[in-house]
């Protein structure tokens, strides 16, 4: 009623103006005027019904998931002059030392030696920032947020498909100063980390205690980057993958808000699981600030074993029955033929003579008593399915030397591919089927590389059936390499699987997620992507296409 009496009261106050005989000049510049407002207000209104009827998808989406031709238009980022403006910010913010915007800089974080996919010449952060707290992780984000400037966050850089390289115009965030351990909980079996920390940094950190931390990717990668890709390694088998580690996190949303996904807890039914959300997320939604790990206990003893087999169904099926069994393995690798062939022509760099056949290497933990059982059990089987030359490796450095061999056994093929293919190129490639169908991809992914005139070495995570191929060709054949390397993925899904086990999807995969998730899974993941980033700001591009305007890249 106040609000129609007031409508009514300025009403009728108009009329009387309106109604009056005579007018100065003023009084008709008033009158125009009111006039022009009038008209104006009633346009106003009528494009805010239409809108409210009939609302743009990509402003006020009303369906549960978003496709790409459903935004309207590119995404709009920070134009030269305000680029200028917030990278001046962002200097009076931070420490001279804490920025850069140096040719070296910028091309370390836009790609690494193992990365095959190449940013171009633009393709280079405009500013690379070193934040050494949450706080000015915070406060950069809202500056960057402020100019609609994208965010590239990164840590160890070590990635391989071309997760950092910054396609806009925009500011990397290298978190890798950020690296402390901030506490340590012993008798809950976990510890709060910053981001930057690399594992290997962390193992060190834990070994006095007893403990250690699962996942063992490559060297050098650090915990802020594993966490975004959900990445794994060898031991996968027993510790599991990032997800499977990850407790909670503190993000920092893409308008500097600070959220904790979970309390320390092992299990928890609060609320959305959002801890798993960014796990594998590839900075696509926030920056990872800080992680509750899961550590574990260190074996009392271990042992590494040592097999070979003359075709890849028998490792494989020694290793389904191994786990029937109900063996705990704290690893298991599988390297093929060529892979042995590739360490027996250049060594290893401890005197170790390797045989040329396929091998399983095994890591079995436990009590001396347990171990004795275990062993004689693993021979049994691997005996009854073709297995020769066991060996047991149970001093300390003989262990090291077996382990370090197969770390290191992308850069030993990539040293064997260049003997026999002067300025060869080397394309890491990973994905994942299960156990059962990991032979026959294997062969079949082999025999396309090879009938294309390419040399491959196979490496497998075969406990959980991810397979790393290294697909390796003269520089002319690189079309060649790609058809092979997207043949390998097709097969994949075709055979139940996933375009990468543990390297993520970055720019390299991207077009192969729908294949294997569907378009709804994907329209999905955008709209979660707008949910958190309206602005599109973090890593764009990357996963999937935010871009109806964009061709395609790879």
């Amino acid at each position: 009623m106040f609000i129609r009496a007031q409508r009514t009261g300025v009403w009728r106050g108009v009329r009387r103006f309106y109604s009056q005989k005579t007018y100065s000049g003023g009084n008709r510049a008033v009158r125009s005027g009111l006039a022009f407002l009038g008209t104006g207000l009633a346009a106003s209104y009528a494009t805010y019904e239409y809108l409210r009827k009939y609302p743009p998808p990509d402003v006020f989406p009303k369906g549960a998931t978003t496709a790409l031709q459903d935004l309207s238009r590119s995404p709009v980022y920070v134009s030269g002059g305000d680029l200028e403006v917030a990278v001046g910010e962002i200097g009076r913010l931070l420490r001279p030392d804490q920025t850069s915007s140096s040719d070296g800089e910028r091309s370390v974080h836009s790609d690494n030696s193992s990365n095959f996919h190449k940013p171009s010449e633009h393709e280079r952060p405009d500013l690379v920032v070193f934040p050494e707290s949450v706080d000015e992780v915070v406060a950069v984000v809202k500056i960057c947020s402020k100019y609609k400037i994208p965010m590239i966050p990164y840590s160890g850089g070590t990635s391989i498909e071309g997760h950092f390289i910054p396609t806009r115009r925009g500011v990397c965030i290298d978190v890798s100063r950020m690296s402390k351990v901030v506490e340590l909980h012993e008798d809950d079996l976990d510890v709060v980390v910053e981001p930057g920390i690399g594992w290997q940094e962390l193992n060190a950190y834990l070994d006095p205690h007893g403990l250690m931390f699962g996942p063992d990717p490559g060297p050098g990668a650090c915990i802020g980057g594993m966490v975004a890709t959900n990445c794994s390694g060898t031991r996968a088998t027993r510790y599991g993958t990032m997800k499977d580690n990850v407790i909670g996190l503190k993000v920092v949303l893409s308008d500097g808000t600070v959220i904790k996904t979970k309390n320390r807890p092992r299990k928890s039914s609060a609320g959305y699981n959002l801890t798993g959300l960014f796990v594998g997320s590839e900075g696509t939604l926030g920056i990872i600030v800080e992680a509750t790990l899961k550590v574990a206990v260190q074996p009392e003893n271990e042992v590494v074993a040592m097999v070979n087999f003359n075709t890849l169904s028998e490792a494989a099926r020694t290793v389904t029955e191994i786990f029937r069994r109900g063996l705990p393995l704290n690893a298991v690798e599988l390297m093929d033929d060529r892979q042995m062939r590739c360490f027996s022509e250049m060594g290893t760099g401890d005197g170790r003579k390797w045989s040329d056949k396929n091998l399983l290497l095994f890591k079995l933990g436990g009590s001396k008593n347990t171990m004795k059982d275990q062993i004689n059990t693993v021979k049994q089987i691997c005996k009854q399915n073709g297995g020769f030359n066991m060996e047991i490796a149970t001093k300390d450095a003989d262990k090291d030397d077996i382990w370090q061999a197969r770390k290191t056994q992308l850069w030993t093929s990539i040293d064997w591919a260049r003997r026999l293919i002067p300025n060869a190129q080397a394309w890491p490639t990973d994905v994942a089927v299960p156990i059962s169908k990991l032979p026959a991809v294997i062969e079949q992914t082999v025999h396309d590389i090879e009938s294309n005139g390419l040399l491959t070495t196979v490496v497998g995570h075969v406990g959980d059936g991810n397979i790393h191929a290294l697909v390796i060709f003269p520089p002319e054949k690189r079309e060649v390499a790609e058809k092979v390397v997207h043949n390998m993925v097709a097969r994949a899904i075709a055979n139940e699987g996933t375009v990468s086990g543990e390297h993520g999807v970055g720019i390299g995969k991207r077009e192969f997620l729908e294949q294997e998730l569907g378009l709804d899974a994907v329209n999905t993941m955008r709209r979660l992507k707008l949910a958190l980033d309206p602005d599109l700001l973090f890593n764009p591009d990357k996963i999937f296409k935010v871009d109806p305007n964009e061709a395609a890249r790879h």
